[in-house]
């Protein structure tokens, strides 16, 4: 429903993933609810963030397929990228799905309301001079790029910006080597673009685990992406040719654009929070665990709580908050246990501990790990594809770790977090009957290696 309402039950400031989530879970109990949304449902998800980059990444596994052909008897030709043929493809597929979600928003009876909110107090959010009432409220004001202070144009660009390219810049370099940075770089290489990564810290991809790392980082090398690992850029300048990145140490590159993927901040500012006393952690709401801000009935949710930024944890967000407020007392997941997937060439998955932070929670000697190399996969095979399944057990305990790499490995995230989520022991895994040919037999074998009975290796 458009706005027509000014009083509700729920009143939501944010209509990204973790607001429209807690909206529709919302409705499920009868609640009335409005949204406040100052750009489109979705928000950045769906419309500058998982859902586009994904296509524009799907495009460069065609495109690499095409390359590859004829080594599975196919033959086919490669002749270049239409940027704008590929911005196309990715803008359907987005309208799409945002057409979905507002039907699906109407269909719930929820109240859209279009327009800058503001909090003004424990009950109230002016959007544009109209002042709205909620018994409850929930913050979901979502993220922003971080810029770190560089002026964004047409060669110096954010992920928003980079999706809307309608012509394939011949080289490009890539300012942080996290997941976003990681993905554009990988889809960019793919494209025939000529990529540098410049990452301040010593690794690509920091959170994962140093075997993931290890993978992915020769994955790269061998795929002609550059990378220059632990030196902080200093500058980025625009140039006759495009623009030049210069390091704390000196060191100089040049290439056609620049792409800032040095993370997201908490969409903060300006919001009215800290007005209405809304306790604050740097840029991010503070909550206790069951996010709730400790004044009246307010709660935040999503990228505004310090922790992963991930779509699917504002959705579990704006479920769990719901279902605080019908006094259901959910169960919590905590952050570390929240999946998580990198798209890139190779893809990665991780749930869990890395072998590092079990070793600092139960004592290196209290830690076991297995990793099932995808050479004796034969799915993994049949696509062309290498890579690893590792898992981390505490000793004599549970598996507390799991982590993968390989082409297509994301569609084994489920059960990957099943088994942490529900702390499986390696028996308990190993006797299940993975399906064969498949990728999902490699986490069936790398459980069995863990239990002390490999089969394919």
């Amino acid at each position: 429903m458009t706005e027509t309402a000014t009083e509700f039950d729920v009143l939501i400031l944010g209509g990204g993933s973790a607001g429209y989530a807690a909206a529709i879970r919302a409705s499920h109990h009868g609640l009335s609810v409005g949204i406040i949304e100052r750009d489109k449902l979705g928000g950045v998800c769906l419309h500058y963030g998982c859902i586009p980059t994904k296509a524009y990444l799907h495009a460069a596994e065609v495109a690499d397929s095409a390359r590859a052909s004829e080594k599975f008897g196919v033959k086919a030709t490669f002749e270049s990228i239409d940027m704008a043929a590929v911005r196309e493809y990715k803008d359907k597929i987005v309208d799409g799905k945002f057409k979905g979600l507002q039907g699906l928003l109407k269909m719930r009876k929820i109240t859209t309301i279009a327009g800058n909110g503001r909090l003004v107090s424990e009950n109230q959010i002016d959007v544009d001079g109209t002042v709205y009432t909620g018994k409850h409220i929930i913050l979901a004001s979502g993220s922003v790029s971080n810029t770190m202070g560089l002026t964004i144009s047409d060669k110096i660009l954010t992920s928003t910006e980079a999706l809307q390219l309608d012509y394939t810049p011949k080289s490009a370099i890539v300012l942080g080597g996290g997941v976003i940075g990681s993905e554009f770089a990988s889809a960019w290489n793919s494209y025939g673009m000529d990529v540098t990564i410049i990452e301040g810290l010593d690794t690509l991809v920091p959170n994962e685990d140093p075997a993931i790392i290890k993978q992915l980082t020769r994955h790269f090398r061998k795929a002609g992406i550059k990378s220059n690992l632990g030196v902080f850029f200093e500058k980025v300048e625009e140039t006759s040719n495009g623009v030049k990145v210069t390091l704390a140490d000196g060191k100089e590159y040049e290439a056609e654009i620049c792409l800032v993927a040095t993370g997201r901040k908490p969409n903060t500012e300006n919001m009215g929070y800290e007005d209405v006393n809304i306790p604050m952690d740097g840029a991010h709401v503070a909550t206790n665990d069951r996010l709730h801000t400790g004044v009246g009935n307010i709660y935040a949710i999503g990228d505004i709580v310090k922790g992963k930024q991930l779509a699917h944890r504002g959705y579990q967000h704006g479920h769990f908050v719901i279902e605080e407020i019908m006094g259901n007392n959910p169960l919590k997941v905590e952050d570390r246990n929240i999946p998580g997937v990198t798209f890139t060439t190779p893809e990665i998955i991780s749930v869990g501990m890395t072998e590092p932070v079990a070793q600092e929670e139960f004592g290196a000697d209290n830690v076991e790990t297995v990793e099932y190399n995808l050479a004796g996969n034969g799915k993994s095979t049949i696509l062309g594809t290498s890579g690893i399944v590792k898992m981390i057990r505490q000793k004599h305990g549970p598996i507390v770790g799991v982590h993968a790499i390989g082409d297509r490995i994301s569609e084994q995230i489920g059960e990957a977090q099943l088994i942490v989520n529900w702390e499986a022991y390696p028996e308990d895994v190993a006797h299940f009957i993975h399906a064969h040919p498949t990728q999902n037999e490699s986490l069936g074998e790398a459980a069995m290696m863990l239990n002390g009975f490999p089969l394919h290796a």
